[in-house]
C-alpha cells in the first residue's frame, strides 16, 4: 500500500510539472515581444529626460531617440524609422507642424503624437490636418499618455474628448483667410492700418476692411481683442 501511494504521489508531482513549464515558457515569450520604438522631439531636456524615464520603466516600450528641435526630429525619424514620434509643437529651426510635414512627406504611415503645451483649436487643427495621430497635453495623466502611444502604434487615433470638441469648433466655425492672418500678425506688432497697407502693398482701405471682416469672424470689438483671441487659438504665434 505504501508503495502504491509513493507511486501515485509522485505521478501528480510530475503531472504538475508541464504546466509550470508551460507557465515559465509563457513568462519568457511575454519578454520577447517586440517593443514600442519611440522618438521623442522637445526642445527643453528637463522634458525630454522627463519622458525617456517614464517610457523606459514599461517593458514594451523603449526610447530610440531624442530630439531638441524639428530638424532634428525629422533627421532623427529617417535615420531610425521609430513605431512612435512625440513630438512638441513649438520648436527652433522648424515647428512641430513644419517637422510633420516633412516626416510624412518621408511616409504618410508614420505615427505621430504632438505632445504639447498649446490646446488652440487652430493649433490643434494644423496638426491633425498634417497627419497627427494624436494630441496630447503635456499635463496628461502618465498611464494617458502611455496608453495613447499603444493605441496610436495599434493604427488608431488618439485626441481627448475637450480637444476633440475644440476641433470639430474650429472645423464647423468661420476661418480667416491667408491675408486675414496677415493683417493679425502685423496688427500684433502694433502697426498701424497705413503701415499694415504699405507692409502687404494694399490700400489702406483694404486694410480696414480686412479689419472689420477679422473682427465680425473672431466675435471682438477691439484689436487687442483679437490679438489676445488669436494667440490663445493657435492662429497667431508672438
Amino acid at each position: 500500500m505504501t508503495s502504491k501511494k509513493k507511486t501515485t504521489a509522485s505521478l501528480k508531482k510530475s503531472a504538475k510539472k508541464p504546466k509550470s513549464v508551460l507557465k515559465n515558457a509563457s513568462k519568457v515569450r511575454d519578454t520577447k515581444r517586440p517593443q514600442i520604438k519611440v522618438l521623442i522631439a522637445d526642445d527643453h531636456s528637463v522634458v525630454r529626460e522627463g519622458l525617456v524615464s517614464l517610457i523606459t520603466r514599461r517593458a514594451d516600450m523603449t526610447v530610440i531617440g531624442e530630439a531638441a528641435n524639428g530638424q532634428e526630429a525629422v533627421d532623427l525619424w529617417k535615420q531610425h524609422h521609430p513605431d512612435v514620434t512625440l513630438l512638441d509643437l513649438r520648436m527652433p529651426e522648424l515647428d512641430g507642424v513644419g517637422a510633420l510635414k516633412e516626416i510624412r512627406g518621408d511616409n504618410e504611415k508614420a505615427r505621430i503624437i504632438v505632445l504639447t503645451t498649446f490646446d488652440g483649436d487652430e493649433d490643434i487643427y494644423r496638426a491633425i490636418q498634417a497627419g497627427a495621430k494624436g494630441y496630447l497635453l503635456k499635463d496628461a495623466p502618465r498611464e494617458a499618455l502611455m496608453d495613447c502611444i499603444r493605441r496610436v502604434h495599434a493604427g488608431e487615433t488618439c485626441v481627448p474628448v475637450h480637444l476633440a470638441a475644440k476641433l470639430a469648433q474650429r472645423v464647423s466655425g468661420e476661418t480667416l483667410s491667408d491675408r486675414e492672418i496677415d493683417v493679425l500678425k502685423l496688427i500684433a506688432q502694433g502697426k498701424s492700418n497705413k503701415e499694415i497697407g504699405s507692409a502687404l502693398f494694399i490700400s489702406e482701405g483694404t486694410v480696414k476692411s480686412h479689419v472689420k471682416a477679422i473682427f465680425a469672424k473672431m466675435n471682438v470689438l477691439s484689436r487687442t481683442e483679437a490679438v489676445a483671441n488669436a494667440t490663445r487659438r493657435g492662429l497667431i504665434q508672438l
